[in-house]
């Protein structure tokens, strides 16, 4: 648990500094937004970009973790999804949601538990795991909301338009980019990687500073209580579920990166479904409360896993 909560209460801390700074006063309504702005337009593709750029195919070619994790992503992704637009959800707003459900902090609290439980040998697994949350699921999402406000010129401008939205999106050229990168295994220029890595090193706090002022300014918990729950149970009980299956029953891997693949799918709900929520003005109070929820809940329940798996 010592783990889990070191893991977990630098996220508590920021949320916690941006709700203060909301009830005191410190930032105007409109600095959520303006701050939101900068981690979805500089701070979160440039975090994207040097992580992407870190893969190498070798790591890619791990197909039964790669399928495994991917796999577990993708049916909490779609129940989620699923649940949202039988409740009469639009399009967009279920996909906020099944990104929510499906979308781990990786990035955060991943890494460190991973070189924590597994040593230096899980450190590529959660690589790789950044790679499918932070770009194949980031992308889906992000593709599915734009189709949906896209709509209403044909198909063909609705595709046009959703085309020309994705170009200009840096959160949709970032990883393609980074991950380009690294595949081609061509170096980057070392002041381009460290005013990236600068520049990406200030993603998560804005997200999570963010968090905090939206619940100083809104009720984001009242009459999303429900809908935060069963994102929260997805997320932290239903997806490692699913994973495990995979993993342990239906792809060979080495015992390691399975036991890596579970963990790291039963991870919190990271800040990045925030920036996108908050960017389209869709399910932002379901999208922080649950991010908040997901936190408190896997101190217990990534604690008894970590204790399980370690």
């Amino acid at each position: 648990m010592q783990a889990v909560l070191n893991a977990a209460v630098p996220i508590f801390a920021l949320i916690l500094v941006g709700f203060l700074c909301g009830r005191l006063g410190a930032f105007a309504r409109e600095a959520t937004d303006s701050i939101n702005r900068f981690a979805v337009y500089l701070a979160l593709p440039a975090l994207i970009f040097t992580t992407m750029a870190r893969i190498t195919p070798a790591e890619i070619g791990q197909f039964g973790f790669a399928t495994g994790f991917a796999g577990g992503i993708a049916v909490t992704f779609a129940l989620a999804f699923w649940l949202a637009r039988r409740r009469g959800g639009s399009m967009a707003d279920a996909s906020i949601e099944g990104l929510d459900a499906g979308y781990s902090n990786v990035g955060f609290m991943g890494i460190p538990l991973c070189l924590l439980v597994f040593g230096p040998d899980g450190l590529p697994a959660a690589v790789i795991a950044t790679l499918f949350t932070a770009c194949v699921l980031f992308l889906t999402a992000i593709v599915l909301v734009e189709l949906d406000l896209r709509r209403g010129a044909g198909r063909l401008g609705a595709m046009r338009r959703v085309a020309v939205s994705l170009l200009r999106n840096p959160l949709f050229l970032a990883p393609i980019a980074g991950l380009g990168v690294g595949l081609t295994g061509l170096p980057l220029p070392l002041p381009l990687e460290t005013a990236a890595k600068l520049l990406g090193g200030a993603a998560s706090p804005c997200a999570l500073i963010c968090i905090g002022l939206f619940l100083a300014q809104e009720s984001a918990l009242a009459g999303n209580a429900r809908q935060i729950g069963l994102l929260v149970v997805l997320k932290l009980l239903f997806q490692p579920a699913v994973t495990a299956l995979f993993v342990f029953g239906l792809f060979d891997m080495p015992p390691l990166w399975a036991r890596a693949a579970v963990l790291l799918s039963a991870l919190p709900i990271g800040s990045g479904p925030f920036t996108i929520a908050k960017l389209y003005g869709l399910q932002t109070g379901v999208t922080s409360g649950a991010i908040l929820i997901s936190h408190l809940v896997s101190v217990l329940t990534v604690s008894a896993l970590v204790a399980w798996l370690g």
